[in-house]
């Protein structure tokens, strides 16, 4: 985050562009792995990119400072991003989020919860998703249920 903090002193408050990734981590039982951040929202562990980083080197660096977990390989399931990816946050900064969102079961390593970012990490069903999921976690998650649930139609 030292970048945004740099970039922040040249320009204030005023929007940035600020690409990142999140991870939707299923367990063996289709379970989704989300985590109760310390801003009081439940969300998929990620965050911003670091220069010289990559999406998946994103994705793959929030995952473990986040939960611990090692990420195997990731599946594009779509970027995110324009007017709806809008947001003013607490301090009043402004940005325009551009968010790659990867799936994976490919996970090693030990979940553990970072206390700085995260209350409680906790794999839920994906019918059974917790309250306070924020409207921009729901807009990465919804699609992706989606197509599960054709995909598992089509198996039928």
């Amino acid at each position: 985050m030292n970048y945004v903090k740099d970039l922040r002193k040249l320009v204030g408050t005023r929007p940035l562009i600020l690409p990142g990734s999140v991870v939707l981590i299923l367990n063996e039982k289709n379970e989704l792995l989300l985590q109760h951040r310390t801003d009081g929202g439940w969300g998929l562990p990620g965050g911003l990119m670091e220069l010289g980083e990559s999406l998946e080197e994103t994705a793959r660096r929030e995952v473990k400072e986040e939960t611990g977990l090692d990420i195997g390989e990731l599946t594009l399931v779509n970027v995110f991003s324009g007017s709806d990816y809008f947001f003013k946050v607490s301090n009043g900064d402004e940005l325009y989020s551009v968010t790659a969102v990867y799936a994976t079961k490919d996970v090693g390593g030990k979940l553990e919860v970072d206390a700085t970012e995260s209350v409680e990490i906790q794999f839920f069903k994906l019918n059974e998703l917790p309250d306070g999921l924020t409207d921009e976690y729901k807009s990465y998650i919804t699609p992706y249920i989606n197509q599960l649930k054709k995909e598992f139609e089509v198996q039928k």
